[in-house]
């Protein structure tokens, strides 16, 4: 359920506004609305988060190194010191990199010392180094006196004693002389090297504070909250020595009392309102233990309902459970996936903790996934006839592997015409997919049972059914479920064509009824395309739940894939390693890709076709109380 808020509006002198804040936080039960703050401490305070932040990264994550402990106060200090050190690596990599693409310039020269170079020009004798093709070499004139040093087809590197006019002559060619000789270079190139492992061994020493480092960012976002609150109040003077600071917030209402309590005991001004639908009001979720594993999920996903729409966890879990079975559709892998659970699970039990509720919703994931292959007979993408003859037996023979080749023939059609395995697990996806819908639906008839435009949501499942029938006559088997079906004398096809038009009639006149028949059929009128489309958004919802059935064939036929090539090989011992590892390989991969299907498939079902139909933006945002 979504817990009930009150919007309240809280008064306090302007001089008592650190004070109040203060009070209110260790009271932990408003969430104060006020998303900007202004001043000097609050822009120091953000740029230690960066520092942290930064320090935090650079040490990186060492789980064998001795955890450590400091205040705050002493993690910013290393964090500093952190950033310095960070700091000076940069430049000597810098550095490092700028002499080592000197050396690579002069590396065809040898070892190069410009001090002696110098010194010989001082004693009279003036040495210039060139490179210059060899066929502009081979034109020089004979009165030029060059010394070849290194000569190939492409170039020659010389040396030239000789006077400045021939110099500037070539000066094109002319080696630019570096400003130490190569050995110092190298020197320092393994000096900066030196350094830098020692910068990285001090910053890796800090890792240990790795705890103190989260505990230090916590203290600060917590002071920066606080600086936030406290300049970003609005205040007004009545005076130069009397103002008042004013905010607004949400609380639950249940514990609005003690809010009153604390309002009246520091003489607080306090104004209570129920919240409307221009107010951004957060949401909370209550649920018991076993609704509330789908949080981790939608944690992850960062979807929160509004606080005015559903809170539809218990749906959203048993479905995602479902779909998440289908996807997957190997009970082999279920095995797996619960095996990788329950390890986490023993271990805090063993500890006499409680499981962590990620590993619980794993672990229910898994058994799904265990129950749909017993159901269809799939286990490790294996020909049911290689299965023992018990887990055979298990299965449910109209969807099961087992029968796949064997036509089931529904009493209406006298052995006329049959189903096949793959037709009834699209009948199974598609009756899902009414169910699903027609449940939402229904909760808008419960929300809306005071007013008339509870009759819009039973039009829509009134076409949810009739299309439901035409979904499985053009997609499923039309011989089957034919347009001119009669049973019992009720003629199905023309039943299912008049449910559409009766839903739609419905839903064209009271789907935005807000008072009035006449204003909600001239706003359906005004939304006349989207009205129409609405109906071909039905069959193209219903029809979307197909996609289970077919990322669940996909993935069988991948594991049968993978069996078929690293068969053959356990034939040769030699080659029994290589098959083990295609095997673990394939799985795992088409595993992966499973998980991949489920996020992009059976989570989309969820949040896009069956929160359509409730008319769910998830446009909320969680509920955070200002606390310690």
């Amino acid at each position: 359920m979504i817990v009930p808020m009150k919007k309240v509006s809280l008064i306090i002198p302007g001089d008592q506004k650190s004070e109040t804040l203060k009070k209110l936080r260790k009271l932990g039960i408003l969430q104060i609305e006020i998303s900007e703050g202004h001043g000097e401490k609050l822009v120091t305070l953000k740029e230690q988060i960066t520092l942290l932040e930064t320090a935090q990264f650079s040490i990186g994550k060492n789980k064998t190194a001795e955890t450590k402990t400091a205040t705050a106060s002493e993690m910013l200090a290393i964090a500093e010191e952190i950033s310095a050190l960070s700091e000076e690596k940069k430049s000597c990599q810098a550095e490092q990199i700028s002499l080592q693409a000197e050396l690579d310039r002069l590396k065809a020269w040898g070892e190069i010392d410009p001090k002696v170079i110098d010194l010989l020009s001082e004693n009279g004798v003036d040495i210039s180094l060139f490179e210059m093709p060899t066929s502009e070499y081979e034109l020089l004139d004979e009165s030029v006196k060059t010394l070849c040093l290194d000569k190939t087809k492409s170039s020659v590197r010389f040396l030239l004693i000789s006077s400045d006019t021939e110099i500037e002559s070539l000066g094109s060619y002319r080696l630019t002389l570096p400003q130490t000789s190569s050995a110092e270079m190298k020197q320092r190139v393994s000096a900066l090297s030196e350094r830098m492992n020692e910068i990285d061994e001090k910053i890796a020493s800090y890792a240990g504070y790795a705890q103190s480092f989260k505990a230090a960012l916590h203290s600060c976002e917590k002071e920066i909250e606080f600086e936030t609150f406290a300049t970003g109040m609005s205040e007004e003077a009545f005076s130069p020595n009397v103002s008042v600071a004013y905010f607004k917030g949400y609380i639950e209402a249940e514990k609005l009392g003690r809010l009153k309590e604390t309002a009246k005991k520091n003489a607080w001004g306090l104004l209570v309102e129920d919240p409307t639908e221009d107010d951004n009001v957060p949401t909370k979720l209550r649920n018991n233990k076993f609704v509330s594993l789908i949080y981790p999920l939608t944690d992850f996903l960062g979807t929160v309902p509004g606080y005015f729409e559903y809170d539809i966890s218990t749906w959203f879990l048993s479905f995602i459970l479902i779909f998440f079975g289908i996807i997957f559709g190997d009970g082999g892998y279920g095995l797996l996936i619960s095996a990788i659970a329950l390890i986490p699970i023993l271990k805090a039990l063993s500890q006499k903790k409680s499981p962590a509720p990620t590993f619980l919703l794993v672990g229910l994931f898994g058994l799904s996934t265990v129950l749909w292959g017993t159901l269809t007979c799939t286990w490790f993408g294996l020909a049911p006839e290689q299965l023992p003859m018990w887990l055979q037996k298990l299965s449910i023979p109209v969807i099961s592997n087992v029968y796949a080749d064997k036509l089931w023939y529904p009493f209406w059609t006298n052995g006329q015409a049959g189903l096949t395995t793959a037709q009834n697990l699209q009948i199974f996806c598609f009756s899902l997919a009414l169910i699903q819908l027609t449940v939402a639906h229904i909760k808008g008839i419960i929300r809306n049972r005071t007013s008339l435009k509870f009759l819009g949501d039973f039009g829509s499942i009134l076409q949810l059914v009739g299309i439901y029938y035409v979904v499985l006559s053009l997609v499923v088997n039309p011989t089957v479920f034919s347009f001119g079906l009669v049973i019992s004398g009720i003629p199905i096809g023309t039943v299912a064509i008049v449910l559409v038009g009766i839903g739609f009639c419905l839903s064209f006149v009271f789907a935005n009824y807000e008072g009035s028949v006449i204003q909600s059929i001239l706003a359906s009128l005004v939304n006349i395309v989207s009205v129409l489309l609405g109906v071909v958004n039905v069959f193209s919802d219903i029809v979307s739940y197909i996609r289970l059935w077919a990322v669940g064939l996909a993935g069988a036929a991948i594991s049968a894939t993978v069996n078929e090539l690293a068969g053959p090989l356990f034939g040769n011992f030699l080659f029994i390693v290589l098959a083990i590892f295609l095997l673990v390989f394939g799985h795992g991969l088409n595993m992966i890709l499973n998980i991949l299907s489920v996020i992009v498939h059976g989570i989309r079902l969820n949040t896009l076709e069956f929160s359509s139909h409730l008319d769910m933006s998830w446009s909320g945002h969680k509920f955070k109380p200002f606390e310690e």
